[in-house]
Formats: structure tokens, sequence, C-alpha cells
């Protein structure tokens, strides 16, 4: 995204605004439009990292950064993944199923949370390797954390004792 016809809009809009103050206000204005061209530049770039900020809040467990790249900023959209639809038998009439996070149509929520500085590191880097933001991580290990049968799943992963497999993780 080119920030310069903005820039150039603001130096036309000083001069013309100058004009009115006579011949001192106009040679004062184009001594004043060269230094400003930086901090205006910073004011754009700080407006647009808002409006991705925003964005990104609606658009969760997606998201929108903004990159810059020399003197031009860009943006970078991430779209959360698409699961893919599959049939689940009807649940039993006195449990109610928990709906998906990513499938829920209802307003979003923010919530504060504190967490130590070598656990934030962790939850980044757990991030970054399934290539999701760290809220879409969040939200998706929180909705793993409450599925119903996640206790059973996790039994089904390990070894009976006793036999030659081996499970865990590897580096």
């Amino acid at each position: 995204m080119d920030l310069t016809p903005y820039v150039d809009s603001l130096r036309r809009e000083l001069a013309v605004a100058a004009e009115a103050g006579g011949e001192d206000s106009r040679a004062l204005a184009e001594r004043l439009t060269a230094p400003l061209e930086s901090g205006v530049r910073l004011a754009l770039l700080d407006a647009l990292s808002a409006a991705a900020s925003e964005i990104t809040r609606d658009l969760a467990p997606g998201s929108v950064d903004l990159r810059l790249r020399g003197r031009e900023p860009s943006f970078v959209v991430t779209i959360a993944p698409v699961e893919p639809v599959h049939e689940e038998p009807p649940a039993p009439a006195d449990v109610s199923p928990i709906r998906s996070p990513e499938s829920d149509d209802g307003a979003m929520t923010r919530i504060n949370l504190r967490l130590p500085q070598d656990l934030k590191d962790r939850v980044e880097e757990a991030a970054r390797d399934a290539g999701l933001s760290v809220n879409a991580w969040l939200v998706r290990s929180a909705a793993a954390a409450l599925e119903p049968d996640a206790d059973s799943r996790r039994s089904e992963r390990r070894a009976p004792r006793g036999s030659d497999g081996f499970t865990g993780w590897v580096r």
C-alpha cells in the first residue's frame, strides 16, 4: 500500500490553508511539510495497525497483520483453516453437544489472561508451529480440553502396559 498519495494530499491541504495567511505563512508551511512527512506516515501506520487489530478481533480465529517492507505497509490476511464437514450421530437426549468455537455464530467475547512468561513463550511457539495466531490456538486448545470424550481419546493413544510399543513426543 503506497502512502505517498495520502501524504501528498495532506501537503496540498496545508499549502492551501497557508495561502490564506499570506506569503510568510506559505513559506512557513513549505518549511514544515518536509519534516512532517515522517510523522504523517507514522500516524497513518498507527491508524492502519489499529484497523488491522479491530478486524482481527472480529475475524478470530483468523487474523489480519500489518507488515512494513521498506516504507510501504502491506496487509497479510490469515484465514482460519476450514475443517472438513462430517456427519455426527445424534446426541442422546440427556446430553447436549458442545459447539465448536469455529462454528459458533454467536458474538465473540474478550478475556484477559495472565500467563507466566515461559508459558506464554511456549504457547506462542506452539501457535507458530501450528500456523495459527495465538488466539486461534488458545481457542482450539480450550475447545479440545472441554470435549466430553477427550480423556478417553488420550487413553486410546497410550500403549498398553507390558507391550513393546512406545508413545511420546520426539523433536
